[in-house]
Formats: structure tokens, C-alpha cells, sequence
């Protein structure tokens, strides 16, 4: 028997896989708002040079602020007022118009900077440059989150189990997230960040392995895996509109710091999710699947089937003997390019992963002539119709075909946007809302995708290496974002090219629709596992 008929058996979508579910649900709430945080703790509000010695004395006296701001700061090609530049002295004859005769000069700030606080109260941005007196003239977000760590999390995750490594990085998370919101200077908060980042990767990695490893495909049967994927997913996108609420009740980056980290302690309910009977199998560890099998067969109510579940978890175990798998064996991300397949596949997933366009659209969210908390919550809200267009196309067009064209649908829409004139501002700002929506349907398609490609005895590892690539993607968008100062359509020129390419690797990877689960390395080196009609 394989495992998947065992699953059958026992029910592979009864109470105990539900319940396991809404254990998972309560994290999935409260991680987006710490991957998508920078957008508004490390915002840059517009800001100029503090003019108040310059303007100090009577012969400002009847002047309003606006006029005072004219005849102190220099204006742009565009109109507006320099944000890094002032008079070294006050240029009356500026209230009478532009002077087109005279070259007025122009010094950088000498008093440093004031900042609109219409928006936020205070962020990362405002309070270290008024603190050290020295500012990066550039509208570039602070990428705070690190992922360096993502593949250790995997490596020490399969060292000391799953569980172990999930309390451990809730505590290391919440613990360091809430030291960095008190953090007196901005080297001090990097460093409390980078820590929390560590934190917040094994959450990341261990939360959504169990999603859409131990429940979405290791608890649960061939037929119901798309859905609890997408049902683990849609989490994701509320927690994602509640950070748009929060940031615009607090506005403050410190409270909003507190405020989206302290719920990290509710989600210890996590620690009550069994582990993965297919995981402990391809360990080697038969008495602990086997008790946790009786204790899903239980809870759905297959006592009748109890009994045989032992005798069928030891055929299991040395079914894998069959294939010369080792229970003693230690597979490490060496497994993943030895073989020439693996090697293959491994490069192209991680190739899609890398060029994923999700996290370079979220965090772009300030272009579209809208308020800043209601366009993340729009880009948000289309996740919904994104993932139940998800449901509904990976079942019936397959997941190869629905991964590549939500990537070439995303990259259409962005090419659109390049070519549209900003005075459409209300249909660049549609396109951009459907791009962001089809960018989450093929995020949402990649983890299931991808947890289907990779067999048990290294799917860890696979999670963890794609994974990897995906969130060095991630880290790699403020900077391309910066590119606009070279020329202003760039970044979305590269968005867009990386969003096609991805599109066209992932129609070289072999479709998974309806296909038993590899176990392990020589499935996938051997010719049926493409063959989907002898893996049903």
C-alpha cells in the first residue's frame, strides 16, 4: 500500500486535517505584516531643508509659509521644491515670479530637514536623519528583513525537528522584534532587526513547510491538496489588509513595531501540530508515525482501521529500502544537483523563485496617485479573486500551465503600464491592481507547485533552497527600484523581463496535476516519475 491509500484510509480531508488547518491559520495572520512592513516604518515622507535660521528676522513677518518657502528653497523642472538643496540666502525678487536672468545659486541643506507628518508621525527615515543630521536624498525603502538564514533554518529544522525549531523562532522573533521598537540608534536597530529577521525565516520556513507540506500535501490526499493550499494562502492575504488598518491607526514606527509583533506570542498555538507521518516514514522513525496515523485515524473516526496501520507503515519503511534509501542517511542541499534531474529541476524552480514578481510589486506601492495605506490594502484585496482563480485553474488547466501564464500575464501587465501615459493615472492604476493579482495567483501556484516537484527524503531541503532564491529576489527589488534615478521606467523594464523569463522556465518543468508524491531521489531520476498516467 502507498502512502497516499493509506491516507485514504484513515480520510485524507477529516477533522484532524481541519484542525490542524486552523492551528496554521493564526500565524499566517501575523507574518505578512512583518515581510511587508518596511512599507510604512521605513517610509520616506516628503521633506525639505529647514529654513528656519534663514528666514528668522523681520522681514519675514508678513510673508505665509509657502511664500517664505519660494524665496528660501529652489524649485524643480517639475514644479516642485527641491528636497535637498536651499538658498544660501533669502531671493526676494522669487515672489514675483521665476527669475529667468539671474543663476540663482543653490547649497545643500546646512540646518537639516523638515518632514510632512500629515502622513506618518514618524518614521525609521525621519528620526534617524533628525538624530545624526545627515540624509540619503533618495526614495528608497530599507530592506531591514534578512533572509540570509533561510537555508540554515532548513538545515537545523531537519537537525532538530520541525517543532523545536518553530517555538525557538517564535521566541527569537517576538523577543528581538520588541527590543528593536525601543532601539536608541539606527545601528542598534539594524542589529535587533537582522536578529528578528532570523526569527521570522523559521517561522516562514517551518510554518509554510507544515502548510503545504505536512497539511496541504503530506497530511492530506491527492484530491484535496489545492485547496488547502489556497485556504492556507487566503490567511496570508488577510493578515496582509490588516496591516494596511494598523499602520493607518498607528502611524508611529515604533508603535506599529509593537503593535504587529506581540501577537507573535498567540501563535505558540502552533506547537500542537503533529508531524508529518510521511516526513517521519523517510526517517526512519516508524513508532512515532505510527502513532500519530492511529491518532488522525481516531480523530476521523477509522477505528476499524487502527489496527492495520502499523503492518502498513513497516511495508512503507522498507518499500524505501526498495529504492536503496537509508533511514540513517542524512540528505543534504549537496542531494539536490547530484543526480542530473534533481540538478535540472532544481535550477529551474529556483530560477522561477528568483525571478518572482510578488514581493518587486508589493513593495512598489506609492506610484498610482493613491493614498499609501489604501493602495496596499486594494493590492491586498485582489489577492482574494487571485486565489480563487488559483482554485479553480490549477485543477483544471494543471499547475505548470497555471504557473507559467499568471507569470506572463503579470509581466503583460507591467509592459502595459511602461507604455501608458501617467495622466491615465485611473487605468495604470487598474492594470497594476490586476498585475499585482495575477504576481500573488503565481506566488500561490509556486509553493504548491513546488512542494509536488520535490521528493519527501529532500523536500526540506528543496523548500528551503527555492525558498532561498525567492527571498533573494525580495532583497534585491528596493535596489532595482532604485534604478529610476538612472531612468525612470527601468525598474519596472527589469520587473517585467524577469516575470516573462520565469514565465517561459516554468513550462520546462513536468506537471504534477493528480500525481502521487515522489519519496524519494530515484523517482525523480527515474523516466516515470514524468509520465503522469502511471502515478495516478
Amino acid at each position: 500500500m502507498k502512502f497516499d491509500s493509506l491516507l485514504d484510509e484513515v480520510n485524507g480531508l477529516g477533522k484532524f486535517q481541519i484542525l490542524i488547518v486552523i492551528l496554521l491559520v493564526v500565524p499566517r495572520f501575523i507574518l505578512p505584516c512583518h515581510f511587508l512592513l518596511n512599507n510604512f516604518i521605513a517610509a520616506m515622507p516628503s521633506h525639505h531643508c529647514n529654513i528656519t535660521a534663514l528666514v528668522d528676522g523681520d522681514i519675514f513677518e508678513n510673508l505665509t509659509q509657502e511664500q517664505r518657502l519660494t524665496v528660501s528653497i529652489p524649485a524643480q523642472e517639475d514644479g516642485t521644491l527641491s528636497s535637498c538643496e536651499m538658498f544660501p540666502q533669502p531671493q526676494l525678487h522669487l515672489l514675483y515670479g521665476p527669475s529667468n536672468t539671474t543663476d540663482t545659486p543653490a547649497v545643500e541643506c546646512q540646518n537639516g530637514w523638515v518632514y510632512d507628518t500629515s502622513t506618518f508621525t514618524s518614521t525609521i527615515a525621519t528620526e534617524v536623519n533628525l538624530e545624526n543630521g545627515t540624509l540619503i536624498c533618495h526614495d528608497e525603502i530599507l530592506h531591514a528583513k534578512q533572509e540570509l538564514f533561510y537555508n540554515m533554518s532548513a538545515f537545523m529544522t531537519c537537525r532538530f525537528g520541525r517543532k523545536s525549531m518553530l517555538l525557538l523562532s517564535y521566541v527569537c522573533a517576538m523577543g528581538f522584534g520588541l527590543t528593536s521598537a525601543f532601539s536608541s540608534s539606527y545601528t542598534m536597530f539594524a542589529v535587533m532587526r537582522f536578529f528578528t529577521g532570523l526569527g521570522l525565516t523559521g517561522i516562514i520556513h517551518n510554518i509554510k513547510y507544515h502548510q503545504l507540506v505536512s497539511t496541504g500535501i503530506e497530511w492530506v490526499d491527492v484530491q484535496h491538496r489545492t485547496l488547502i493550499g489556497v485556504i492556507g494562502s487566503m490567511a496570508w492575504t488577510v493578515g496582509n489588509m490588516l496591516l494596511a488598518g494598523l499602520a493607518y491607526a498607528v502611524n508611529d514606527w515604533r508603535s506599529l513595531l509593537i503593535t504587529v509583533t506581540a501577537p507573535l506570542g498567540f501563535a505558540i498555538i502552533t506547537w500542537w501540530i503533529p508531524e508529518s507521518a510521511r516526513w517521519l516514514i523517510a526517517n526512519g522513525k516508524v513508532e512515532k508515525a505510527h502513532f500519530y496515523l492511529q491518532k488522525c485515524a481516531k480523530c476521523n473516526r477509522k477505528q476499524e482501521f487502527s489496527s492495520k496501520i502499523k503492518p502498513e507503515v513497516k511495508f512503507l519503511c522498507s518499500q524505501f529500502d526498495l529504492f536503496s534509501f537509508q533511514s540513517n542517511k542524512s540528505y543534504t542541499y549537496v542531494d539536490l544537483v547530484r543526480t542530473p534531474k534533481m540538478r535540472k529541476l532544481a535550477i529551474l524552480s529556483g530560477m522561477v523563485w528568483l525571478a518572482s514578481t510578488y514581493y518587486g510589486i508589493s513593495l512598489n506601492i506609492s506610484g498610482f496617485g493613491l493614498n499609501i495605506y489604501l493602495t496596499h490594502f486594494i493590492y491586498a484585496a485582489i489577492e482574494f479573486p487571485a486565489k480563487l482563480m488559483v482554485y479553480f485553474f490549477l485543477d483544471k488547466i494543471g499547475r505548470r500551465h497555471c504557473q507559467a501564464g499568471t507569470l506572463l500575464l503579470t509581466g503583460t501587465c507591467i509592459a502595459i503600464n511602461i507604455f501608458l501615459s501617467k495622466d491615465m493615472w485611473l487605468f495604470r492604476t487598474i492594470v497594476a491592481i490586476v498585475g499585482k493579482g495575477l504576481s500573488e495567483a503565481s506566488f500561490t501556484t509556486v509553493f504548491l507547485y513546488t512542494t509536488e516537484l520535490y521528493p519527501t527524503v529532500v523536500r526540506q531541503n528543496g523548500m528551503g533552497y527555492n525558498s532561498f532564491m525567492g527571498r533573494l529576489g525580495a532583497s534585491i527589488t528596493p535596489l532595482v527600484l532604485l534604478l529610476e534615478d538612472v531612468w525612470k521606467l527601468l525598474p519596472q523594464v527589469i520587473i517585467c523581463a524577469l516575470a516573462m523569463l520565469s514565465g517561459l522556465v516554468a513550462l520546462l518543468l513536468p506537471e504534477t496535476h493528480n500525481i502521487r508524491l515522489p519519496e524519494t531521489i530515484e523517482d525523480i531520476e527515474n523516466i516515470w516519475y514524468f509520465d503522469s498516467k502511471t502515478l495516478l
